[in-house]
């Protein structure tokens, strides 16, 4: 019962991370794979897609906003530029939040966006992961 709250809790703060609310998924993740080294691989896929499922929050949030309320011109020219693989990035701090709401905004394709979403967010939390894994041995 322990390992289904602790799981509980590590989906919860990934989904609430990835949104506008505060949260600290990477280190509720690195404490529950130091606590729980044999459970990585289902852990990893398991804040991977509630983070990036958290992140289509504030997708949809974007595709809500009038045409008035433009991203910056800074984020567009990127989007111009990069297209939707920008989306791999939408684990950095600050800037990163602001990449799923704006494709929202310019109404990218919300099934893409899901995919490169889960896949970055899942980069981001193997290197962590691996990294606890790696350091804790």
């Amino acid at each position: 019962m322990t390992l289904l709250y602790a799981y509980l809790g590590l989906i919860i703060s990934a989904f609430t991370s990835a949104t506008l609310l505060p949260g600290t998924s990477e280190a509720a993740f690195t404490a529950f794979v130091y606590r729980y080294p044999e459970e990585l691989w289902t852990a990893l896929l398991c804040v991977g897609i509630a983070n990036g499922l958290g992140s289509m929050v504030s997708y949809f949030m974007g595709r809500l906003l009038p045409d008035k309320k433009r991203p910056s011109a800074k984020t567009l020219l990127y989007f111009q530029r990069y297209g939707i693989w920008l989306l791999l990035l939408a684990w950095l701090p600050i800037v990163g939040d602001a990449l799923p709401l704006a494709a929202g905004w310019l109404r990218l394709d919300w099934k893409k966006c899901a995919v490169i979403l889960i896949v970055g967010k899942l980069l981001r939390y193997a290197v962590i992961g691996f990294g606890v894994s790696f350091l804790s041995n």
